[in-house]
């Protein structure tokens, strides 16, 4: 193993998009800056611009370098050629440290290790991943076999939420390998409050346009407002991904067209002007940092009470409402537009002071390197052992 000062670590992950992405950026980032040494694998074909860049602006800082390689985000033939590439990458970077996040890195991380031959430590970040499949889907009954059979390949769980720490334990079962908690942290940077421009919409939602986001729900929500009532409400939609043509088209369907602006990609504190009150409908999510940038930045919002949201509240949670319930959150959305802003204000504020003292980038990095440590010391500990039973058994032999 490296001395402590220079702990090697290789970072693999698929896409380098969303939360995901941004949890293994700061991490990174925050290694070097401890004086580690950091590599990073991700897949080639997602990212677009902004990851692209931000992989650029990393990679001359990555002791043990940067590769990217095709990865698909369901299994298929292409994993043979990116697991082969996983593998070199380990026998090259001899890392002490192999750190996977999210399902598909945390396969490629726990199976090339072993069938590298080495001997770090390896660790998983699930990010969700797996776990946001719905119990009884044949997906969710696929991936939690999956998770169960590289239970022995594991070394340590970092789980982002107790949420999911729970969803592992009580739908995979037991595992031998260290756990902790580490919650995602937001920097000294990100905790000022950002004002909505003039010209905000009353709404607004942040994150990727895909179908177990909910923003169905949310174009449902607003159509009933605005067929209900005399209200006009309008929304911003920043993000992109594959559902925005349908997206697009729903929103036509309900006449929204007027009233719903899809904004694409842009960074989130800048988003933050475009919206007085955002809205996090999504049906899965583990700990989301967009929750965690928006309380950090004093925004108002309108959450759901599943997954790790709940957490993000802690003692504020009883303002959470039911995730995909149109009725509900349509009703919550009203109450906002009529709700004196002083309320709203005071709101967030509650939020904001429990996120500073709670979630900071300093604590997820030191939490994480702990389990690092402690990893590495029950492994030493183990093969301490091992060699101790081996003497003893060969001492015996020859008495």
């Amino acid at each position: 193993m490296s001395s402590r000062s220079s702990l090697a670590v290789l970072h693999v992950l698929r896409a380098p998009v969303g939360g995901l992405f941004r949890h293994v950026l700061d991490l990174a980032q925050s290694q070097i800056a401890r004086g580690c040494r950091v590599g990073v694998i991700a897949d080639s074909l997602t990212g677009g611009p902004r990851g692209e860049a931000a992989l650029a602006e990393l990679a001359p800082k990555l002791a043990l370098g940067l590769t990217r390689v095709p990865m698909a985000r369901n299994p298929g033939p292409g994993d043979i050629a990116a697991m082969r590439h996983v593998i070199a990458r380990i026998k090259d970077a001899k890392p002490d440290v192999v750190h996977g996040h999210g399902s598909k890195g945390g396969v490629y991380a726990r199976c090339a290790t072993r069938l590298a031959g080495a001997q770090p430590i390896v660790a998983y970040t699930p990010h969700g991943g797996s776990f946001n499949y719905h119990p009884g889907t044949i997906a969710h009954r696929i991936y939690m076999k999956i998770e169960s059979a590289l239970r022995p390949l594991t070394d340590l769980y970092l789980f982002e939420s107790e949420f999911v720490q729970t969803r592992m334990r009580e739908e995979v079962g037991p595992t031998r390998a260290a756990q902790r908690i580490v919650w995602n942290g937001v920097s000294q940077s990100e905790l000022e409050p950002i004002v909505a421009a003039p010209d905000a919409d009353d709404f607004l939602y942040i994150g990727e346009l895909r179908e177990v986001k909910g923003i169905d729900t949310l174009l449902d929500a607003l159509a009933l407002i605005h067929a209900r009532t005399a209200m006009r409400p309008r929304l911003t939609l920043v993000g992109a991904g594959p559902d925005l043509a349908a997206l697009q088209a729903r929103a036509e369907s309900h006449n929204l067209t007027n009233y719903v602006t899809f904004a694409g990609q842009m960074p989130a504190r800048t988003a933050f002007t475009r919206g007085r009150v955002m809205i996090v409908p999504s049906r899965a999510e583990s700990l989301p940092y967009v929750v965690l940038e928006a309380a950090g930045a004093k925004g108002a919002l309108i959450a759901p009470d599943d997954g790790g949201a709940p957490e993000i509240f802690g003692p504020y949670a009883h303002r959470l409402i039911a995730f995909g319930d149109t009725e509900l959150l349509a009703q919550r959305m009203s109450s906002a537009l009529t709700c004196a802003p002083e309320h709203l204000a005071s709101e967030a504020q509650d939020v904001f002071r429990f996120v500073a003292q709670t979630f900071t980038l300093e604590g997820m990095v030191d939490s994480v390197l702990e389990g690092y440590r402690d990893a590495l010391s029950a492994r030493h500990f183990d093969d301490a052992a091992a060699i101790a039973h081996s003497a003893a058994i060969h001492f015996a032999k020859n008495v």
